[in-house]
C-alpha cells in the first residue's frame, strides 16, 4: 500500500507532516535515489533517505495522556519556549526514540488532559470529527453563574461568526462548573464566558472521550492501556490493531505517571 511521503516520515518519527513537506521542498528527501516531490508516495520495499540517512518505517504506535501544566505551549516547534515536547521529555518520555505529537490544542493559560500519539490516522480522524467526541472541562469563574449563561451554553450561542454546538453544563458551586463540548473552536470556553461578563480563573480539561485525567499530577503522563487504544481506534473509525486477547498493559517505568485506578 502506498503512503504519502510526509506521512511516511511522520510515522517513522522523523518530523511532523508539515516539517516533512519542508524537507521535501528543500530537496533533502529521496525515494530509491530520486528526489521526492510534494505528494510523492512510498511503496513497500522502497528506500527513503533524508539528507543521505536511510529512514526505516516504524510499525509500533504510541499513545499517551499528558497532564499539561499551565504555561506549557502546545506546539512541536522546538524554538518556542515551554513547548510541550520539552515538557514531555522532562517527564521521562524518550521522545528521540518514540516520537509522538499532540492531538489538538489546549491554550497556554489552561491545564489538564491532552493526548499525544504517533498514530496519525487516529489523530486526524479525531480532529476532524466535530460533533462526535466529548471533551470535559472544569471551570472556575470570577462570579456566580446565571441561568441566562447556562441556557445559552447548553443551547448554543454565536462566537467567531458561528453558533456553538450544544454543551452539557453541570454547576458544582456558584462560580465552579463542569462543561462538556463536542467541538474545539479557538478559546471556545473563554469566549463563551466572556460573552456573559465572566473572567475565567481556572480552566482544566479532565476528560477526552473515555479517557480521564484521574490522579495524574501536572507534568505527568501515562500510556494508554491496550483496551483504551482499541476503544479509541474503534470510536474514531480506524481499524483496530491486532492484540493478543487478555494481554496486560506494559509495566510502568520510572518517570511515568501512575495508571488509572
Amino acid at each position: 500500500m502506498a503512503t504519502r511521503i510526509n506521512k511516511y516520515l511522520s510515522e517513522a518519527g522523523v518530523c511532523s507532516r508539515r516539517e516533512a513537506d519542508s524537507l521535501v521542498s528543500g530537496g533533502k528527501v529521496t525515494i530509491d535515489g530520486q528526489a521526492a516531490e510534494l505528494g510523492s508516495t512510498v511503496e513497500q520495499g522502497q528506500e527513503v533517505q533524508v539528507s543521505g540517512k536511510i529512514i526505516r518505517p516504524r510499525t509500533e504506535k504510541y499513545y499517551l495522556l499528558f497532564n499539561k501544566p499551565v504555561g506549557v505551549i502546545v506546539t512541536t516547534d522546538r524554538r518556542s519556549r515551554d513547548n510541550i515536547l520539552e515538557a514531555l521529555e522532562r517527564a521521562g518520555w524518550p521522545l528521540a526514540e518514540k516520537r509522538v505529537v499532540p492531538v489538538g490544542r489546549l491554550d497556554v493559560a489552561s491545564g489538564g488532559l491532552i493526548m499525544l500519539t504517533s498514530d496519525t490516522d487516529a489523530a486526524e480522524k479525531l480532529l476532524r470529527a466535530e460533533g462526535e467526541h466529548e471533551k470535559e472541562y472544569l471551570v472556575t469563574v470570577d462570579k456566580p453563574l446565571t441561568r441566562e449563561a447556562v441556557k445559552a451554553w447548553t443551547e448554543g450561542m454565536m462566537i467567531l461568526g458561528r453558533k456553538t454546538l450544544p454543551a452539557k453544563v453541570r454547576q458544582l458551586k456558584d462560580d465552579h462548573f463542569s462543561i462538556t463540548l463536542v467541538q474545539g473552536m479557538n478559546r471556545q470556553i473563554r469566549r463563551m464566558c466572556e460573552a456573559f461578563g465572566y473572567e475565567v480563573k481556572v480552566l482544566k480539561r479532565v476528560r477526552i472521550m473515555h479517557l480521564h485525567l484521574d490522579r495524574m499530577k501536572p507534568g505527568e503522563y501515562r500510556e494508554l492501556t491496550e483496551q483504551e487504544v482499541r476503544e479509541l481506534r474503534r470510536e474514531v473509525g480506524v481499524e483496530k490493531p491486532d492484540a493478543a486477547p487478555g494481554k496486560k498493559p506494559k509495566r510502568r517505568t520510572p518517570g511515568r505517571a501512575p495508571r488509572r485506578r
